[in-house]
């Protein structure tokens, strides 16, 4: 069975980050993702997704990403419920991540100027690489022996 997400969206609120009582840390925060297609008077519309981040991923959004960030996360759908204090039983459908990358470019101050807010730099989370490093534009299929094709 398989259970992956893969999003890139942007931050609808600052990360607030919380501690469960055994001192794990977490965020919950919302990503507006941008549909692929436009309405009928031309404007985008976007799905507003539930995510939660554990542990170092956490921490890693607390620090570095605010409220229009861009952002890429990879994980799995969860489904959940739990009783309210009103009694009523409430389910929730989230992304829980595995990998969290901040997509904010170094220079593309544009969304970061307009909030007050400098973008960083990214570290590596989970190991996902770099928004910067780049990868090769273009492969040249003749380089490639017969030997090493897999078909």
């Amino acid at each position: 069975m398989i259970n992956n997400v893969v999003l890139v969206g942007r931050l609808t609120r600052d990360p607030e980050l919380r501690y469960t009582p055994s001192n794990v840390a977490n965020v919950q925060f919302t990503i507006a993702v941008d549909r692929q297609f436009q309405s009928a008077n031309g404007e985008r519309q976007a799905d507003f997704i539930s995510c939660v981040a554990w542990r170092q991923s956490a921490e890693f959004l607390a620090k570095y990403v605010k409220k229009g960030y861009m952002v890429g996360i990879t994980g799995s759908i969860q489904t959940r419920n739990y009783q309210a204090q009103d009694g009523t039983t409430r389910y929730v459908t989230e992304v829980v991540c595995n990998s969290v990358q901040n997509l904010q470019g170094r220079n593309d101050a544009s969304v970061a100027d307009n909030q007050g807010y400098q973008a960083q730099p990214a570290p590596r989370v989970n190991n996902a690489p770099r928004a910067q490093e780049k990868q090769p534009d273009s492969f040249d299929v003749s380089e490639v022996a017969e030997d090493d094709l897999p078909f």
